[in-house]
């Protein structure tokens, strides 16, 4: 075992491997400059490894089991089958280990280096690594970017520490279908594994603390979210308050909790915690190295995700930004003008995400909440699924497109699609308002007949309903409202 004591110098030090900073390093590599990634345990940081592709690899092969129980549905007789859930787990890992392979190469090819350890910062701008083998290495970068991520939250309720409940970690390595999983959280990560467990055979209860699915979302893609996820057998418990937990996630638990005022009990052989989400910044030495954290407990960034720390970048969640890799990325595109002379910032960015139930939900700019909190009046556009030819060929026709186009133009202020293949079209749109393009731009275009993305030629051809808004002009404090004739 050999110790490193003098400080290696490198033109860019990224703590933490996920995937804005993995850009960044092959980025930076390819140009010259001298590139180190300190990554605690997995290459590529938890994208690849434990989160966004194993979950949507183990939701495919759910979705080949609801089509099993449909069999007779497109003509085939039903059989009775089980899910053997080592088969699952095992092809999620060959797709991991590919796509680690596919990392590991092109550090190889770009030059930047990897160091797997242990990172904090032990002074400005340097960073200590202890290695797997006890030994460390003393770096020191000419701009530092930390890439930390974040974990899931696991809130002071009694016993819940104790049951080691399962978090979209453990339950994406589960090798048994789960007879009762009790899912604590009706967020993405909790429906997204609810809805895949339960059509693996599990019986699902989802716990939720307030009264309404993604809450955050307009009422006609909660409900129909809610109603489809119901409709397949999936329980849910809202407005839920949980008193304590008691017994072991993986044999039997208890958890109880206070609804509307009553107290109820709910009993299970399996607990998913999917609450939220805990910044990484515990640990790494950031008070050594000057950078401040936010009041939420996120490091401190300016619009170019620059630190309290001159020279030390944050990007990812753990700078808090919205916790998608897409965004991760955009945000090394922000640090790199930053450090290239461009302008690019993180303020006024248009934010798309979708969430992988079965159908998808998928959203970009305003959602019709949003507008009126604002303030902003609009054109509604909205069809039902089944109006969309191709989800009918597919048996797929749950749920609806809609968009808001703005009053007085024909710019598109925002997208939302409840339905098959909802992210893949939305895309379409986000180019469209990216570019500034009128919505008669979708729907006069000759799009592939049958396609979903041709859906957007009967939406954007339907009648649209005036949503009128009450606005405030912040220059004279008077209240004006926003028509259209």
């Amino acid at each position: 075992m050999s110790t490193r004591t003098s400080l290696e110098d490198f033109d860019l030090v990224i703590l933490g491997g996920g995937t804005g900073g993995t850009v960044a390093a092959w980025t930076f590599a390819t140009q010259g400059q001298r590139v180190a990634v300190i990554e605690r345990k997995y290459v590529g940081g938890s994208c690849p490894n434990i989160a966004c592709l194993p979950s949507k690899n183990v939701i495919h092969s759910a979705k080949v089991a609801s089509y099993l129980r449909r069999s007779e549905e497109f003509g085939m007789s039903r059989r009775d089958f089980t899910v053997d859930m080592r088969v699952v787990r095992e092809r999620k890992r060959r797709m991991v280990s590919g796509w680690n392979d596919v990392y590991l190469e092109n550090y190889k090819k770009t030059g930047a280096e990897l160091i797997l350890g242990s990172g904090r910062f032990i002074g400005a701008k340097s960073l200590e690594a202890k290695l797997a083998d006890g030994s460390t290495r003393q770096l020191r970068g000419s701009n530092v970017i930390i890439n930390t991520g974040t974990h899931a939250a696991i809130e002071p309720i009694p016993g819940l520490a104790d049951a080691e409940p399962l978090t979209h970690i453990e339950a994406l390595e589960l090798d048994e279908v789960p007879e009762h999983l009790l899912v604590l959280g009706g967020g993405y990560i909790g429906l997204e594994l609810s809805q895949a467990m339960h059509r693996f055979g599990s019986r699902v209860t989802v716990i939720h603390r307030n009264e309404r699915l993604l809450d955050r979302e307009d009422v006609d893609v909660t409900e129909a979210l809610q109603m489809l996820l119901e409709d397949e057998g999936i329980d849910f418990v809202l407005n839920a308050r949980i008193n304590r937990v008691s017994g072991k996630s993986g044999q039997s638990l208890t958890v109880l909790l206070e609804q509307n005022g009553l107290t109820k009990t709910f009993e299970g052989s399996h607990l998913l915690v999917a609450t939220g989400r805990t910044p990484n910044t515990e640990g790494i030495g950031l008070e050594l190295a000057g950078v401040e954290l936010s009041h939420s407990g996120y490091i401190k960034v300016n619009e170019h995700l620059e630190t309290t720390a001159p020279g030390v970048w944050a990007i990812g969640e753990v700078a808090g930004s919205p916790q998608f890799t897409h965004v991760s990325v955009d945000d090394f595109r922000v640090v790199y003008a930053s450090l290239t002379g461009g302008k690019r910032v993180t303020t006024g960015r248009q934010i798309p995400f979708c969430l992988f139930t079965d159908p998808e939900f998928a959203r970009i700019g305003l959602s019709e909440k949003e507008a009126k909190r604002q303030g902003i009046a609009y054109r509604l556009f909205k069809i039902p699924m089944d109006a969309v030819m191709r989800a009918t060929t597919l048996s797929e026709t749950r749920g609806f497109l809609k968009a808001l186009v703005e009053i007085e133009g024909e710019h598109i202020l925002g997208f939302t699609a409840l339905g098959v293949g909802a992210g893949e079209i939305m895309a379409s749109v986000q180019i469209a308002m990216t570019s500034g393009l009128a919505y008669t731009t979708l729907r006069d275009t000759i799009l592939t007949h049958p396609t979903l993305v041709e859906g957007l030629i009967p939406l954007f051809s339907s009648s649209a309903s005036i949503v009128e808004s009450t606005a405030k002009d912040n220059r004279t404090g008077l209240q004006q409202k926003s028509v259209s004739h």
